[in-house]
């Protein structure tokens, strides 16, 4: 009997290993495993952001705002109501949301968790996923150009896990997964010129008008590399049954791509007509959010952070807390190196083109090389200083893509370039065999890869403020908050800026609050709060100036028409003037609680 057990025994230790290689061997497994490593990469390559997921925020008004974006597309789908407009924000006049940061398919896709866990708790799943989900993606569309799986994850590694896209998720949840769409776009792409068939061109198009659903920069982006894969194809055409497959098959695209980003589009436009994308050419900043030259091509500054430090500061920028703009020198000395053994191939060129192309366009329309500013060829247009020799001044000239005012972020476009030859550089080493030089580029590669927020710590903040908000949200009146500091914030501006928690807080008590912090605040929202003395004399105030007598009293009248219930003031020492004005229109102190101050109307 015992030795029937131990036999038994033997029988299935040695039958394990076999069904442990027979499931490696199937398709699925491999898949499986590898997105399940590059999701574990990139925990790694951005930690401390996944241990966040317990009950923290990085402390940014852009993340509160993500916070904000994911409990009210939830909060919308649950009452049937369009997102792309609220009266939540710049209460009462509220505001559209066509231009802004809205994210409305991750907030659709994620309105489960938002339900049941909170929006803090999406938003943390989100950015703790997307760099294994763009190492993935580009993943998949490396297997269909190399002939290795070394190859193929290696040039996945290399884009989701480079310090350009992890920046991003700890910061900006639309760009990091509106860049996740731009390999995702050049499979589809890939996948319909093998076989130009119209479901591949529905599928395509899906892809393009889900990316609009997430970042509309993105989709741009988008755009552009499906061309550069698809217009090539469509001009080799040679026989009229050929372009009627082919024809059709585009025609899918564009037809699926319009019925699947329609909403966004249609928020746009209304929002455009409106006027609520006006501005300024100089306030967009154009010459602000710009690459540098050297930078491009420079040392992560990651390196710092591994202890190389005179690596890591050989890396400039002027925009160090909006986006990091560098491929790295081992990916870009590997990317040489795929274009150079794969120069056979017309594919490598025009991954050679993208991989420039993009590099050029994220210098913007001028050209910083070093603290050096210089401007080959200048003009001046709408009232900016520009360089007619730089592509992104044209760029800009494009109609729709006036609104593209961030040229740095279109070195992500390039960055799909330099993956793919650098995985075509891996490919080669993999297929002679030369895997101790393998195992030496990963641990350079390694170096490079990632980001761990900033040097020194990136500050933190809860994900609610109960002592503070438990009054505010037992308040069922539907009342609207005003937030101290006070303001409409992005573009254009009025008043200050807002505090992070002001925002993250509205998601919890669900009040109408009086500040905004979007990515455009539409002229027609700033001219409506200018229209009530309350929150003009409210900024004055903020501001340290003294209001006088006969203000107060037009302030005291427009707060009949108003229902503001609350006021939380987040600074630390509200200022003599403050104090006064919210005196003398009637408000008095309730209560304190996690570093702000709340008053309520006698």
């Amino acid at each position: 009997m015992v030795h029937g057990q131990v036999a038994g025994k033997q029988g299935q230790a040695v039958a394990r290993p076999e069904r442990i290689r027979a499931a490696a061997g199937r398709p699925w497994a491999r898949e499986m495993a590898v997105l399940a490593a590059y999701l574990a990469a990139g925990v790694a390559a951005t930690w401390p952001l996944s241990s966040y997921l317990t009950g923290r925020l990085p402390a940014s008004r852009d993340v509160a705002v993500y916070v904000w974006d994911m409990w009210w597309v939830a909060h919308q789908i649950i009452h049937l109501h369009n997102p792309w407009s609220t009266t939540y924000l710049a209460a009462p006049a509220g505001l559209q949301l066509g231009y802004h940061t809205l994210v409305p398919l991750l907030g659709a896709l994620m309105a489960p968790v938002t339900l049941a866990f909170g929006p803090s708790a999406a938003y943390n799943l989100l950015v703790i996923a997307v760099p294994g989900l763009a190492c993935y993606a580009m993943y998949r569309v490396a297997r269909l150009w190399l002939t290795t799986l070394a190859g193929a994850i290696a040039a996945g590694a290399f884009f989701g896990l480079s310090a350009m896209l992890t920046y991003q998720a700890w910061y900006h949840l639309n760009i990091a997964y509106g860049t996740v769409f731009l390999p995702l776009t050049l499979e589809a792409a890939v996948r319909l010129r093998r076989d130009p068939a119209i479901g591949r061109g529905v599928v395509l198009g899906v892809v393009l008008g889900a990316s609009a659903l997430v970042n509309q920069e993105s989709a741009v982006m988008a755009l552009i590399l499906a061309a550069l894969a698809v217009v090539p194809w469509l001009a080799g055409i040679r026989s009229r049954a050929t372009a009627a497959a082919r024809l059709r098959a585009v025609a899918a695209t564009g037809l699926a791509g319009v019925v699947v980003a329609s909403p966004q589009l249609i928020a746009m436009i209304q929002q455009a007509r409106a006027g609520g994308n006006a501005t300024s050419a100089a306030s967009l900043g154009y010459t602000t959010w710009v690459a540098n030259l050297p930078g491009l091509f420079a040392p992560s500054p990651r390196l710092a952070d591994d202890g190389l430090t005179g690596l890591g500061h050989i890396y400039i920028s002027h925009t160090r807390f909006e986006t990091l703009n560098t491929f790295g020198v081992v990916l870009s000395l590997l990317a040489v190196l795929g274009l150079v053994v794969s120069w056979r191939r017309r594919s490598a060129w025009l991954l050679l083109l993208l991989w420039l192309g993009g590099a050029a366009l994220a210098l913007g329309p001028v050209l910083y090389v070093g603290r050096h500013l210089y401007l080959p060829l200048a003009q001046t247009w709408d009232g900016v200083r520009v360089s007619a020799l730089m592509l992104y001044t044209w760029f800009i000239r494009i109609p729709g893509l006036s609104v593209f005012r961030e040229a740095d972020r279109l070195a992500l476009l390039g960055l799909v370039g330099a993956a793919l030859l650098a995985g075509a550089a891996v490919d080669w080493m993999a297929n002679r065999r030369a895997w101790p030089l393998i195992v030496v580029v990963a641990l350079l590669g390694a170096l490079e890869a990632g980001w761990p927020g900033t040097p020194g710590g990136l500050p933190v903040m809860p994900t609610a403020f109960p002592a503070l908000d438990r009054p505010i949200a037992a308040d069922h009146s539907g009342s609207i908050v005003v937030d101290v500091p006070f303001g409409l914030d992005n573009v254009p501006s009025y008043g200050r800026e807002p505090a992070a928690q002001a925002i993250l807080m509205a998601t919890v008590d669900g009040h109408p609050r009086a500040i905004c912090y979007t990515s455009w605040v539409p002229t027609r929202t700033i001219a409506a709060t200018e229209r009530h003395p309350f929150y003009v004399q409210l900024n004055q105030a903020q501001l340290g100036l003294t209001v006088e007598p006969a203000q107060i009293a037009q302030v005291r009248a427009d707060l009949r028409t108003l229902h503001v219930g609350w006021i939380v003031v987040w600074l630390p020492k509200p200022g003599r003037a403050l104090s006064q004005y919210l005196s003398a229109t009637g408000f008095r102190f309730a209560y304190q609680a996690d570093g702000a101050s709340v008053y309520r109307p006698v």
